[in-house]
């Protein structure tokens, strides 16, 4: 395992320098999912639960929060997002988010693709828990990154 980019040499919390870093362009793709009853599923599909378009909302949400990242998550850069795209499948007994972020940069954006997903889905949830309380969210991973020193990982 490598050396913890974010610590200092004694152990203390830091912000990583990327300052003499090259842009390059970058990206990250993640996923996760809702799983709901086949009821609660159709309305979400259809927009005809109590909140009407859930997903336009959790399309929303998980656009803003990706711009959000570096607010959320303490040693995270703020980053000028090239773009920022949500995706929503339905299965039968859930549905699928993808989130997908890129920008030209110094560093990833592989935090702002988790979180995008992780709030489509959080609000995914709370649009529609009026009609299902027990849904459950699951498997918020990283599928792809590209670009930097690193290189280009997939799962």
């Amino acid at each position: 395992m490598s050396e913890l980019t974010h610590l200092d040499d004694k152990g203390a919390a830091r912000m990583v320098d990327v300052g003499g870093k090259a842009e390059t362009v970058r990206s990250a793709t993640a996923a996760g999912r809702i799983r709901m009853s086949p009821a609660t599923l159709s309305a979400v599909r259809d927009g005809s639960g109590p909140k009407g378009d859930v997903l336009s909302a959790a399309r929303i949400a998980g656009i803003m929060a990706a711009k959000k990242t570096g607010d959320l998550i303490p040693l995270c850069h703020p980053l000028a997002l090239d773009t920022v795209t949500i995706d929503f499948s339905f299965e039968e007994n859930g549905v699928e988010v993808t989130a997908r972020a890129a920008l030209t940069g110094r560093t990833g954006v592989e935090m702002e693709a988790l979180t995008a997903a992780s709030i489509a889905l959080l609000t995914l949830y709370d649009m529609a828990k009026a009609l299902e309380k027990g849904m459950t969210i699951e498997n918020v991973r990283l599928l792809e990154k590209t670009g930097g020193k690193s290189g280009d990982w997939r799962a």
